[in-house]
């Protein structure tokens, strides 16, 4: 007998032309190949977040060929949560997709209380991949990040625990986040001893913030390593949002998490010459940021967040207009070299 579910929750199918339009970059000289565009789970994937919305977001950059999901076990509110909910999500819709995902999860920022709740021991790392695929009900994940430099641990003893985790089956490849170049150096040597398959970095990366450019991604195409770029919208200042000022109920209203006011105001004119370009290319500002980063050398994949699924779909159609002119690339250079 029928039962009477008027809910119209639909068994998740995934689109059959998901690899259709989706650009693919390989990470260094490594075999990966990760989209041009991937998904971060840092925002709106935590306890307090709406599941169905999460689910829809999921489906949505899969369904569009993002294949790379990049996690945290610090990420949620609260911590652990965007792994337990991502868990839930990942048994219900992609379980049966697993070979067609690349997921990554990180340590190194604090996560339990004690001394061993963060930063780069064999303790912390160990540990946390542990807990972390128990959250995310996984038996492995594609990478695993040492989310932070610890100067309070040897190198050499977090290299060995990230290369003890690869040979345990607990992550197929390992990456780092948040290291200078001469700290990449090092930890790539000892690597390489290790033979262990390093290929990824993850760096802060935007039109507003290009430090990146003077140290990090010269070290990290000598050492042949991908780089995938975060906060590419500069927490949100390279969209149309603050053009017209800075609305009453937006992050940098409320002085949350890392943009203040101040740093808003004091960027403005400079964003909305940005914006005046976008419009010209036929974008909108978001659009141009990351299409702006994807044509940058060296990069492999530009991570973004989104709030809904039509925010998601609004920002993959950066990858349709990656191409500048020489006209175009100097008034970027000379709005934002003051940021490199």
């Amino acid at each position: 007998m029928k039962i009477n579910d008027k809910s119209q929750y639909k068994t998740y199918l995934a689109n059959e032309n998901r690899y259709n339009n989706m650009l693919y970059n390989r990470s260094g000289d490594s075999g990966v190949l990760l989209p041009s565009i991937s998904l971060g789970l840092w925002h709106n994937f935590g306890k307090y977040d709406l599941q169905a919305n999460s689910e829809e977001i999921l489906r949505t950059a899969f369904d569009h060929g993002i294949t790379h999901f990049d996690l945290a076990n610090n990420y949620g509110p609260p911590y652990g949560s965007a792994e337990v909910n991502f868990g839930v999500l990942y048994e219900q819709n992609f379980k049966s997709y697993r070979d067609e995902l690349f997921i990554a999860t990180k340590a190194g920022y604090d996560m339990w209380q004690g001394p061993y709740g963060n930063y780069g021991s064999r303790k912390h790392l160990i540990a946390s991949i542990d807990q972390s695929l128990k959250r995310m009900n996984l038996e492995y994940v594609d990478v695993f990040y040492h989310h932070r430099p610890d100067v309070g641990t040897p190198l050499e003893e977090t290299a060995v625990a990230l290369s003890d985790i690869v040979r345990q089956g607990k992550a197929l490849y390992i990456g780092v986040s948040n290291y200078e170049s001469d700290q990449i150096t090092e930890i790539t040597k000892l690597f390489k001893e290790l033979k262990v398959p390093f290929i990824i970095d993850q760096a802060r990366y935007s039109m507003l913030d290009r430090k990146i450019e003077k140290e990090i991604l010269p070290c990290l195409l000598e050492n042949k390593l991908g780089c995938i770029a975060f906060s590419p919208l500069a927490q949100g200042m390279l969209t149309d949002k603050y053009i017209d000022g800075i609305p009453e109920n937006s992050r940098a209203a409320k002085n949350k998490t890392y943009l203040e006011s101040e740093t808003v105001e004091e960027k403005l004119p400079i964003i909305k010459k940005l914006n005046n370009l976008a419009k010209e290319r036929g974008q909108k500002l978001h659009q141009m940021a990351i299409s702006w980063l994807l044509q940058q050398k060296g990069i492999t994949s530009v991570l973004i967040g989104a709030s809904s699924a039509d925010q998601l779909i609004d920002n993959l159609k950066a990858i349709e207009n990656n191409n500048f002119s020489e006209i175009e690339l100097h008034q970027i250079d000379s709005l934002t070299k003051q940021f490199l």
